[in-house]
Parts: C-alpha cells; sequence; structure tokens
C-alpha cells in the first residue's frame, strides 16, 4: 500500500485486490481495457491490518479519475475528463472502461502498459482514493485492526505489475503517528 501527498497534504490512499482486466487492441493503434475492483474482498495491509471497501464506496467520483500505469501521474492512459475514462459503481465492484488513443498507446509508457497487459505480467487494479471525516469504520478483530472503507473520493485507478499486498505496502505505508497526541488513537492511524 502506498500514501501519495497531493498537493493540498492531503493523503491519498491506494487499496489493492485482484480484478478482471480485459484488453482489447483496435485497428487504428488503439486498445480498450475493461476492468473490475471488486467489493468485500478483504486485504491484509500489514501484519494486524486489515482493510475492506464497502459496496458503493467511491459512488462520489464525481471529480476527474485518471487510469494510471503504475501509480504514476507521468504515466496516464484515460481520465473521465478526456471523455477516455468510464467508471461505474456498483453494488459488488467497481468497473471501469477505459478508450486509450493510438497516440497515448504509441508513446513508451503506454506501449509499455499494453505489452505487460497482454503478457499477463500487468493483472492488478488498484484505486487511488481519500477518505473524507467519517467514511471509513475501524474495528477490533481479534488481535487485528480492520478498517472498512463506506465512503471516499476516487483519484485513479492504475494497472500494476504486483496485485500481491504484502511487501510494498508495509514498506509504504507508515502505521505509526504522525502528530503525537491523545487526539490520535491507535484506529485513527490509518491515515498520516
Amino acid at each position: 500500500m502506498r500514501t501519495l501527498r497531493t498537493a493540498a497534504g492531503g493523503a491519498m490512499l491506494h487499496a489493492a485486490a485482484r480484478g478482471g482486466l480485459e484488453l482489447r487492441r483496435r485497428d487504428d493503434g488503439g486498445a480498450e481495457l475493461r476492468g473490475r475492483f471488486p467489493y468485500g474482498a478483504e486485504a491484509e495491509l500489514a501484519p494486524g491490518r486489515r482493510e475492506v471497501s464497502a459496496a458503493r464506496a467511491f459512488g462520489g467520483a464525481s471529480g476527474e479519475v485518471h487510469l494510471l500505469a503504475q501509480h504514476d501521474f507521468t504515466r496516464p492512459l484515460a481520465s473521465t475528463t478526456a471523455g477516455t475514462l468510464d467508471v461505474q459503481d456498483g453494488d459488488d465492484a467497481l468497473t471501469f472502461e477505459a478508450r486509450i488513443s493510438a497516440d497515448v498507446a504509441g508513446t513508451s509508457h503506454g506501449a509499455d502498459a499494453l505489452a505487460l497487459l497482454a503478457a499477463g505480467l500487468a493483472a492488478g487494479l488498484y484505486p487511488g482514493f481519500r477518505v473524507p471525516p467519517g467514511g471509513d469504520d475501524v474495528r477490533q478483530d481479534g488481535p487485528d485492526l480492520v478498517r472498512t472503507v463506506k465512503r471516499a473520493e476516487l483519484v485513479e485507478l492504475s494497472v500494476v505489475t504486483r496485485p500481491a499486498f504484502a511487501a510494498a505496502q508495509v514498506e509504504a505505508r507508515s502505521w505509526a503517528c504522525a502528530t503525537p497526541g491523545p487526539f490520535l488513537s491507535p484506529e485513527r492511524r490509518w491515515r498520516r
């Protein structure tokens, strides 16, 4: 799990799950990509820290959403603003359909992303999102903390080569309090 800082200083979180990705090449050199991020799938982000997204957690995707290669905003593939990305929030999954233009497919990052998808090496879909106050619940489950994301602002979807959660997420996300104090309980340490 990676945490990125936004220009406004907020944290943007990335969740993970194996979703279905379908790639179709077009005759004009472009491609169409469809995928889904299933709701209700629990992921272990770190020992003792699990996360699940509730149905329709990203229903408020009203702003610009990007489809990226590897969570890298310098490697865009499509966007809602450009009219090349459609995102649907359903009861069982967040789904998307992207139309990757021949121009984008012809860039080094576009060609690389499409080649990895075609070879089956990029098989994961991760949403990047911001959780507003009250948008999540954290509960104790035995020795573990389980966070349920109920409402979040979807910022990006990324096609990634490593859909597993273990090492990358632990290295990138700090579970320690950024600002110590009595107002930050262990359950609120999901965000920096």
